[in-house]
């Protein structure tokens, strides 16, 4: 994936930070209990899979914290792999691979067979239950002995659907302000992709193969802890949580 001298990537990164931002605003948090847990099972060099990447998000907190680290990422988004490619242009301690993690051979495209650490934010909940479970069960092959892997996304209790409710006005009258505020969202983000000399082909593909917005399966963290077992972890639990969204943390 080529990349056109002069494109102000961090520009990129940062709008889609607060774009994302709009949906989580404790998206920061997440991010560096994530890494306490990394440092925790893997010290300050890890070798890390950053699944499901997108523009880099986490390739680029983990650099900040750990400059020695080495990160791979994986995503299918030609657009957000465009951003990516372009932040990290030069830096040999990522590599970037397209792959698709429902082709059951996706794994045989990374540069190396094991990871100290396998993170994820925000992504999985585009697949449904079957397929994320056969991922998590590639995942744990993935994973060294005593390595960890993390997923932090929208995790839903069922069984308490007052507090849900509540949680979930609360969050959108938040949202509404901000988006009256200026805030770009998801929709009005990828329409000013789509309107940039770079990004407007690997947009336009972007959407060929997922169309409007994918539609998984939103779990709770039981199903998440008790399906990462049975796939190979010893261990499995939310690490952190909000009202909405947990980080299920499994040890191999």
């Amino acid at each position: 994936m080529t990349t056109t001298a002069g494109t102000d990537w961090h520009a990129w990164q940062e709008s889609w930070d607060r774009q994302q931002e709009w949906y989580l605003p404790d998206r920061e948090e997440r991010f560096r209990v994530m890494l306490d847990m990394v440092e925790a099972f893997a010290g300050p060099e890890p070798r890390v899979l950053d699944l499901a990447c997108g523009t880099g998000s986490i390739t680029s907190r983990l650099f900040a914290r750990f400059p020695k680290a080495v990160s791979t990422g994986v995503d299918l988004d030609p657009a957000l792999l465009t951003i990516a490619e372009g932040t990290f242009e030069g830096d040999d301690r990522v590599t970037f691979v397209t792959a698709d993690l429902t082709d059951p051979d996706w794994t045989a495209r990374l540069p190396y067979d094991s990871y100290d650490a396998v993170l994820t934010a925000t992504a999985l909940h585009w697949l449904h239950s079957e397929p994320l479970a056969a991922l998590y069960g590639q995942v744990a092959e993935l994973v060294r002995d005593g390595g960890v892997f993390m997923n932090a996304d929208h995790m839903i209790d069922e069984t308490t659907p007052r507090i849900n409710a509540a949680e979930r006005a609360h969050r959108h009258a938040g949202m509404e302000q901000a988006k009256a505020d200026g805030v770009v969202d998801w929709a009005e983000w990828w329409q000013l992709a789509a309107q940039d000399p770079v990004l407007a082909a690997p947009t336009a593909r972007r959407f060929e193969i997922y169309g409007e917005h994918a539609e998984g399966d939103v779990q709770s963290v039981e199903w998440h802890a008790r399906v990462l077992r049975e796939k190979g972890f010893a261990e499995a639990r939310a690490v952190w949580c909000s009202p909405s969204d947990s980080l299920v943390l499994a040890v191999k």
